[in-house]
């Protein structure tokens, strides 16, 4: 299901840059079928840059995301940022196997961003997430507690005798 308000009809537009504003919520990532957020609030301005033979789409994705935290569980929210830009060609056949550059038919007068957008937004979001009270260690949680108590304690293992026979080559080692 593609969704509409994420088509930009260009041909109708005169040459130079053209501003597009999207405020992107949960629902946009669910129609996806991708359901790692609990929440989103993210805005994205999209900035079209019509030439005579291409055109350059600017992305800037400024907002937060709640999750939960990898090792509490407890939810927050994660600030995030983002800026990509994208080089739309005209070909012979649609073509998006290239990260950086699109190529879309001659005929077609309208290019679809959700895809961009998406992998953006996704990308943007740190793999491993941390609650910033776990960071500073004004977060107090069971989860927490349980693993301060099952933290490996330091123990002190008595000092091996090495072999005597490799002490010559250690030697070779500190003379350099």
């Amino acid at each position: 299901m593609k969704l509409k308000e994420f088509f930009i009809p260009f041909s109708g537009l005169k040459l130079g840059k053209h501003k597009f504003e999207y405020q992107i919520d949960n629902t946009f990532f669910e129609s996806f079928g991708y359901q790692e957020y609990n929440n989103a609030d993210i805005q994205v301005k999209a900035i079209l840059n019509k030439m005579t033979t291409m055109m350059e789409l600017e992305m800037l994705a400024s907002g937060t995301v709640n999750v939960n935290c990898d090792l509490t569980n407890e939810p927050f929210d994660q600030a995030i940022t983002a800026d990509f830009t994208l080089i739309i060609k005209f070909g012979e056949e649609f073509n998006d196997e290239d990260d950086e550059i699109l190529i879309i038919p001659h005929g077609e007068h309208q290019v679809y961003i959700a895809q961009h957008i998406y992998e953006l937004l996704v990308l943007s979001v740190p793999q491993k997430r941390v609650h910033p009270g776990v960071l500073d260690g004004s977060l107090k949680s069971e989860a927490l507690k349980k693993l301060e108590e099952l933290e490996p304690k330091e123990t002190k293992e008595p000092k091996q005798d090495t072999d005597p026979r490799w002490d010559g080559l250690k030697k070779l080692l500190t003379d350099k």
